[in-house]
């Protein structure tokens, strides 16, 4: 458990037995957020400052709903604020733990993978008293995509280099959600590049063998948590910096499979992030390597097809010869996120607090 990039205390969620079962979700597609609020500070505002009565405080302390920003946001505001202690204060007015409600909030993102779990979880939350509430927001994969990978690079110990495997497997959980990764790296000692795959993985021993396009994206994966940890990326590979893995991924012919034909590193590498947040559904991404991206255009379509006539026609022209390959088009699809935000422990504690100023 870490704090993502926004500053809230945020984790991927797994599969361990929590207050909400999450066990039927995908590894990577729940994201958890633990905010805390100082109800001393609310109940001061509303009957301090505002003269209201405890009975009229407390109605309107009770009907609060937090706003997404105020859950997930990069500063918390008072009265809401961020603490991994176990016996937290309020850093605004030191009031103890019985004082502080927390806010639990798990965003799911939507997706054919996600969608009948989430429906089943929504389904069985308490109705009463409005404990849970469900958000929805709009989004796109490639912000998904960079939310995702912030939230990854926080949950790693970036000084450990194990961490590296670590982040391997997430992202192929994230890559094949249908494959049960605990048990291919129960015992994995070590990830390697293969040169006989064309495709896919294999396992042998303790050892996990990715095929060229694998391999290359997790490079470039562990190149972006790990880039802005100290000077260049730290990879399988070693540490490398921008050049040197955009050579490594061309030597690879990863940019030739992707029809990535710019030499600039800075276009090179900003085709690279298309790619991989182009969809938050990668396990429809990637194509037999022979065959190039499924996702393809009407007007692409097309081409191929007017190539295709072309080619018949002139035949003995082209003997021999092999096209290159087209370039990827990178779609950035809209993603709808849903958030369920767990208000069991406030309701609990504004009684409590009530009780208190009432008594």
């Amino acid at each position: 458990m870490s704090s993502c990039l926004c500053g809230k205390t945020a984790r991927v969620a797994t599969t361990k037995k929590r207050e909400l079962d999450l066990s039927d979700f995908p590894p990577g597609t729940v994201t958890e957020y633990t905010t805390l609020v100082c109800l001393a500070c609310i109940f001061d505002i509303f009957t301090r400052q505002l003269g209201l009565a405890p009975r009229t405080a407390f109605s309107e302390v009770k009907r609060h709903a937090p706003t997404i920003e105020e859950l997930t946001s990069r500063q918390a505001m008072r009265p809401y604020f961020d603490s991994d202690e176990k016996n937290p204060h309020c850093p605004f007015c030191g009031s103890a733990k019985r004082w502080l409600a927390r806010f639990d909030t798990y965003c799911i993102e939507g997706s054919r993978t996600t969608d009948a779990a989430r429906r089943a979880l929504i389904k069985k939350l308490p109705k009463a008293d409005e404990q849970f509430l469900v958000i929805e927001k709009k989004s796109n994969s490639r912000a998904v995509f960079f939310d995702w990978l912030d939230t990854l690079g926080r949950n790693l110990e970036l000084n450990d280099e194990s961490w590296l495997v670590d982040a391997t497997r997430m992202y192929l959980e994230r890559r094949e959600r249908k494959t049960n990764w605990d048990e291919v790296f129960e015992d994995l000692r070590a990830v390697r590049h293969s040169s006989r795959l064309t495709e896919g993985w294999e396992l042998d021993g303790g050892r996990l063998f990715l095929a060229p396009p694998l391999y290359s994206e997790a490079l470039l994966i562990q190149y972006l948590i790990s880039r802005s940890h100290a000077h260049g990326g730290l990879t399988l590979e070693g540490r490398l910096t921008l050049m040197d893995l955009i050579r490594r991924l061309r030597y690879s012919g990863y940019l030739d499979e992707l029809g990535i034909t710019e030499r600039e590193p800075g276009e090179v590498f900003e085709k690279l992030i298309d790619h991989l947040a182009s969809t938050h559904e990668w396990s429809g991404v990637r194509a037999p390597a022979n065959r190039g991206s499924d996702r393809l255009t009407a007007a692409k379509k097309k081409a191929k097809t007017a190539t295709k006539k072309g080619a018949r026609k002139s035949s003995k022209s082209h003997k021999g010869k092999s096209a290159p390959p087209e370039p990827e088009v990178a779609v950035t699809e809209s993603v709808k996120l849903h958030y369920v935000v767990d208000r069991r422990d406030f309701l609990e504690k504004v009684k409590s607090v009530y009780a208190s100023y009432a008594g």
